[in-house]
């Protein structure tokens, strides 16, 4: 089997075999949570709003009480010095003063720029800190007495981890970066100003301080943005104890790398559902907002019976993103094979017709799925049938005719998709996807439904483009019992160049229709197996436990 490792390295899907199924419609009763279609670049916006509301004012009201005595200060003794740390006081006092005032106005404008703000409030802050660290400094110089002035940069950096929601790699960076100053200060400044250096050098209890504030900050630092991160789990903890509207969230059933799915149940209804959610830590990316709501309105306008229904979507009052799917009792085709092995042809010919009928209907409305996989293909219990096919995440799909190399909503990059199944287009990015891109990789699918392994098999994801693009696979016949007519249709799928595969989905469907083994494998002959190796609903739930 390939390495699992080697698929998470570029593949962006996170239909990790979750098992979904009915669930009610989102008109079943008043939901609670504010539903605001169009709305990907508002995910976060009134979280980050809120918090950063609260913390302009905290801020101003500081800065604006001890800006009195700065300003005796510089009546005092008014010198150049002085006078910079007073503008630079006034200019952070006002700024967050403003800031807070826009922000409870809801000013249009600055919700907009909502992180532009965040640099204002704090960028303003720490040149103000950064010019009274200075100015204690030199003041020591003056006095012989070592006046303490880390205690300033502790406050702003603790501010900005309570306050302001983040990923963990941004914290870092932000928080890293105030930590570092008041660090380098006590290192440079003894050194450049001499008089300053006779007071910290000769005493020992102010030399100590040349290890000490570097390694306070280093800890204040590591605490804050542990904190960051851990608010940011601690939230997506909360919805698996709490209801989400009018569903109550029952376990975690999958995860993948934009967000995480959740069985949950009706609370009126009492009728089982899926619902998908961003990582906190995801929520401030709008490349992933812009590609979870896509991946919503491409299933939302998908009718067809074989691909999954969504019911609802919409934000919470944190600004987690979601959506509501039926919940559908068996096992991703992945599964399928990883835990009984090749398929027979008849049954594989049996799943490739239902894929193609609910890709004809995405085609139809101009919507390349281009991450066809067998992870994203359920075989599901529906309706008092088993194996009924469901296509799932429309995460990457796209309307035709764009370039493939769509660096806004790719993952990483430019590379889309899965690597075991991508097309050479998808590969080399060259040409606009179209539906003979999705045959290539459902081409790729059954190869390894009828032999257990895919068309390509390397030690990176490198080498199994390369051969996406420039190799021929081996006849799956070489590797399994495959009857002549379906190795024929599996290999055009195949082919290197687009004009040589079958033109559409539906001349795909056709050529299985035409198969000797076609109605060989039906409902009652699912029935049958699915008797014979247990039921569905309760594997899928049992492997949901397990985190599969």
């Amino acid at each position: 089997m390939p390495d699992a490792a080697l698929e998470q390295t570029i593949d962006a899907s996170d239909s990790q075999g979750v098992a979904q199924q009915n669930a009610p419609a989102s008109d079943a009763a008043p939901s609670r949570v504010a539903i605001r279609q169009n709305s990907s670049t508002r995910l976060t916006e009134d979280l980050l709003q809120s918090r950063l509301r609260t913390a302009s004012i905290v801020l101003g009201a500081g800065l604006t009480f001890f800006l009195i005595r700065s300003a005796l200060q510089f009546l005092r003794v008014p010198n150049g010095l002085t006078l910079a740390v007073l503008a630079t006081h006034i200019t952070a006092a006002l700024t967050a003063i403003v800031i807070a005032v826009r922000l409870c106005m809801d000013c249009e404008l600055l919700r907009r720029h909502l992180r532009a703000a965040e640099v204002m409030l704090f960028g303003t802050s720490a040149v103000y800190f950064l010019v009274i660290s200075i100015f204690m400094l030199l003041r020591s110089g003056e006095t012989g007495i070592l006046l303490p002035f880390q205690q300033t940069w502790l406050l702003l950096i603790f501010t900005y981890a309570l306050y302001i929601p983040n990923t963990g790699r941004r914290a870092a960076a932000v928080i890293g970066s105030m930590a570092m100053v008041p660090a380098l200060l006590i290192l440079t400044v003894p050194a450049l100003a001499p008089a300053v250096g006779r007071v910290i050098y000769p005493n020992p209890e102010y030399r100590q301080l040349l290890y000490m504030i570097p390694s306070l900050m280093a800890f204040a630092s590591l605490i804050a943005i542990w904190g960051a991160a851990r608010m940011g789990s601690l939230r997506t903890e909360a919805y698996a104890a709490r209801q989400l509207g009018q569903y109550q969230l029952k376990q975690r059933i999958g995860a993948g790398g934009m967000g995480e799915v959740f069985l949950a149940e009706h609370l009126l209804l009492k009728r089982p559902c899926a619902i998908k959610l961003i990582h906190p830590d995801r929520g401030q990316d709008e490349t992933t907002v812009l590609r979870f709501e896509r991946e919503v309105k491409a299933m939302s306008r998908l009718s067809h019976w074989n691909t999954v229904e969504v019911f609802d979507y919409g934000i919470a009052e944190d600004g987690t993103f979601y959506y509501v799917m039926e919940y559908l009792p068996g096992l991703s085709l992945q599964r399928l094979v990883e835990m009984f092995g090749a398929l027979p042809a008849s049954r594989v010919v049996y799943f490739l017709k239902q894929v193609c009928a609910a890709l004809n209907e995405a085609h139809g409305q101009g919507v390349v799925h281009r991450d066809i996989k067998p992870a994203n293909i359920f075989a599901a219990f529906r309706g008092g049938e088993h194996d009924v096919v469901k296509l799932l995440d429309f995460g990457l799909a796209k309307p035709a005719g764009e370039l493939a190399g769509d660096v806004e909503l790719t993952l990483e990059g430019s590379i889309t998709g899965s690597p075991y199944y991508m097309s050479p287009e998808q590969a080399t990015g060259d040409t606009a996807p179209d539906a003979r891109t999705d045959i290539y990789s459902l081409g790729a699918v059954a190869y390894y439904l009828l032999t257990g392994t895919p068309p390509f098999i390397g030690d990176s994801v490198l080498k199994v483009i390369a051969a996406h693009i420039h190799q021929a696979p081996a006849p799956p016949s070489e590797l399994a019992r495959v009857p002549e007519d379906v190795e024929t249709i599996v290999l055009r799928c195949l082919a290197k160049s687009p004009d040589d595969r079958y033109a559409d989905i539906m001349s795909l469907r056709q050529a299985l229709e035409a198969c000797d083994v076609t109605g060989d494998w039906s409902a009652v002959s699912a029935e049958a197996w699915w008797r014979e190796h247990g039921c569905p609903a309760k594997r899928a739930l049992d492997e949901s436990v397990l985190g599969v």
